[in-house]
């Protein structure tokens, strides 16, 4: 597959031009990557503007992922998450205030789109909660949800894979969408190779209408390499909208050198990227299955994801360090859980050293945790919430009080109270399970 923004900057950097143009290191090596990081200069398209070089390796990508269109982001999964919550709360004109129904587990860059694009959420919670980054929702629940609704909402808002690796039953949450002519949003930053399975499992291919996908977690994509997707069978307006949306929420000056490795990207994926993606697959399979036989939880999850429950003996946190010790760096551990993030790029000797780090489980049995769901009452908009004036308090002083910015790091990024819930006790008893000590709250005043 032609690669046209990789080979432009290729040859534009052997012409050993006298730079007067952005960026300031004018193509001298400081960090080693800056001959190849350039601007819109002549002949090099602009992101927003695609007709060119930009325009042509989107459609590689476009006809790679068989969607209606692929528009690249150098701005992560953010960036899109933002673009298609604008895109179908203003493709649903309504009288009333927009709203959307979305699973409790949405990343914050959720709740910053909805502060920025001013709608309300309706929030889909599990039946039962065993971790703020997981919110299992099945199709049953959503058309509940729907027949409650006097109107129906702008979108209905899932993120599968989540952070543990959860998949829901796209494909049956899409019919139910579209039973009640809904859009189905998915938030898919973890999952942007599962088109190239050798069943593909991507959301598009499910019967989701528009997707976020975060190319730089999972393929050999430089960080924040992302794709908004969009379906066959999306409504026009999404294609027609997308660029200028994208432009709306995105620099002005978005990285040539992202958008090199998501051109490179597709050329890797026509290649060798499926081989490695399949061998890939099959020595999680495998490493998921002696994790097992040595004693370990490990969950069902995603293809490329290895998620251990840790023993009521010691924490995630407490084997993540010992997998420090052994040279191996998780993606993600709390008090129950240590999360593996796994690429075609990694190797078997990758793998095989997570095995042989953790040895056999001498901790005994990982219990099943029931955390109780924290369902706080909305006090104000999340858009007031967000642009009121804010104070940090101390966690535990913060029952009654409104919550301001939402309170979580990242990873995972997953609020437990969202801007304008009033913080219950619930919520307090969450934020000490996570470690959290403080909170964002609005100040009394306000």
């Amino acid at each position: 597959m032609k690669t046209p923004i990789a080979d432009f900057v290729k040859n534009y950097a052997k012409k050993d031009m006298s730079r007067f143009h952005m960026p300031g290191h004018k193509g001298r090596s400081f960090v080693g990557c800056e001959l190849y990081d350039i601007t819109e200069v002549n002949g090099a398209d602009a992101l927003y503007e695609a007709e060119g070089i930009i325009g042509e390796s989107e459609a590689n990508a476009t006809k790679l992922f068989g969607t209606a269109k692929t528009v690249y982001s150098t701005e992560g999964s953010s960036q899109c998450i933002r673009s298609m919550l604008y895109l179908a709360v203003n493709y649903k004109k309504s009288k009333k205030r927009p709203y959307i129904i979305a699973s409790r587990n949405v990343h914050k860059s959720f709740l910053y789109a909805a502060a920025l694009i001013d709608f309300d959420v309706v929030w889909l919670w599990p039946k039962e909660m065993h971790s703020l980054c997981s919110c299992k929702i099945t199709a049953e629940q959503v058309e509940e949800e729907l027949k409650r609704q006097e109107e129906l909402p702008a979108a209905v808002y899932l993120t599968s894979p989540d952070y543990l690796g959860s998949q829901a039953d796209l494909k049956a949450i899409a019919e139910v969408c579209h039973k009640y002519n809904t859009i189905l949003a998915v938030d898919n930053a973890h999952g942007s190779y599962l088109h190239f399975l050798e069943e593909a499992m991507h959301p598009i291919d499910l019967g989701a209408d528009i997707c976020c996908d975060s190319a730089h977690k999972t393929l050999p994509v430089l960080t924040g390499g992302a794709y908004l997707q969009i379906s066959k069978n999306a409504p026009t307006y999404f294609c027609e909208n997308a660029k200028q949306t994208m432009a709306l929420f995105g620099s002005t000056s978005p990285s040539y050198l992202t958008m090199i490795s998501l051109d490179l990207c597709n050329d890797y994926l026509e290649q060798e990227g499926r081989e490695k993606l399949k061998r890939m697959v099959s020595y999680t399979k495998k490493t998921c299955d002696e994790l097992r036989k040595n004693g370990w939880t490990v969950e069902e999850t995603e293809p490329l994801k290895i998620t251990i429950k840790s023993p009521d003996e010691i924490t995630g946190i407490t084997l993540a360090k010992q997998l420090r010790e052994g040279k191996i760096e998780c993606e993600y551990a709390d008090d129950k859980y240590v999360v593996f993030m796994i690429s075609p790029e990694n190797s078997q000797y990758d793998l095989d050293k997570i095995v042989q780090v953790l040895g056999k489980n001498s901790y005994g049995e990982a219990a099943d945790i029931i955390l109780k769901p924290v369902k706080c009452e909305q006090r104000v908009s999340i858009r007031q919430a967000i642009f009121a004036e804010h104070e940090r308090i101390s966690a535990t002083e913060a029952v009654g009080r409104v919550c301001g910015f939402p309170t979580v790091g990242c990873p995972p990024a997953i609020p437990i109270a969202v801007s304008g819930e009033v913080i219950n006790e619930a919520a307090i008893k969450l934020f000490e399970y996570y470690g959290i000590m403080e909170v964002d709250v609005i100040r009394k005043d306000n």
